[in-house]
């Protein structure tokens, strides 16, 4: 996952504080993505720099508040409309881009059109399920449990897209999308469970 393009992707709603990005992060991924705060300040400050991130103001209570650029802005519908990764990213980078995207309320920024997103990735995928036929390994064993493993992540993915494309297209009132969130995050350490 690319905590960078995540923050830029979020901030496309609208101005938030660092620690409101950390939580919505968290939500908008589901949970399967826990970035250490830190993390997410040093990006801050890496965007800032990059001039794809900008001061807008402070909260009530005095906490920094951040906005995407123009650069930022079009940094995260590239991001969220292409389909290549990192070699061995693939999986987490479809699953992040879909649910991040899949988040965003209406309007989205010009350029973001989520069932197109899901397509493009079906399209993606089926080239890599093409590409692992076994019919084309090379002669070692290890050869053809690579291309059975890329096969069966390929169909992995294709049935996840399938399942997601049908989700989104039944989605009426819009419960994937929403604004950010109002509420603050807690602070400090979290409670130790009772044994």
């Amino acid at each position: 996952m690319s905590v960078r393009c995540c923050l830029l992707a979020i901030l496309t709603i609208g101005p938030a504080y660092g620690f409101q990005l950390h939580g919505e992060l968290e939500s908008r991924t589901a949970g399967r993505r826990s970035v250490n705060v830190g993390q997410i300040y040093g990006t801050l400050e890496r965007l800032v720099k990059q001039q794809a991130v900008e001061s807008a103001g402070a909260t009530d209570d005095g906490l920094p508040l951040y906005r995407a650029t123009a650069i930022g802005q079009a940094e995260a519908v590239d991001w969220l409309c292409q389909t290549e990764s990192a070699p061995g990213d693939e999986w987490n980078d479809l699953v992040d881009r879909v649910l991040i995207a899949s988040s965003l309320p209406r309007p989205h920024p010009p350029g973001i059109d989520v069932p197109r997103i899901v397509a493009r990735y079906q399209e993606w995928w089926h080239e890599r399920a093409d590409a692992a036929d076994l019919s084309s390994v090379g002669s070692s064993g290890q050869d053809a449990l690579a291309a059975a493993a890329r096969g069966a992540l390929a169909e992995a993915a294709l049935a996840w897209l399938s399942a997601a494309a049908e989700l989104l297209a039944a989605d009426q009132d819009d419960s994937f999308r929403r604004g950010l969130s109002d509420e603050r995050p807690k602070r400090g350490r979290r409670p130790a469970n009772a044994a």
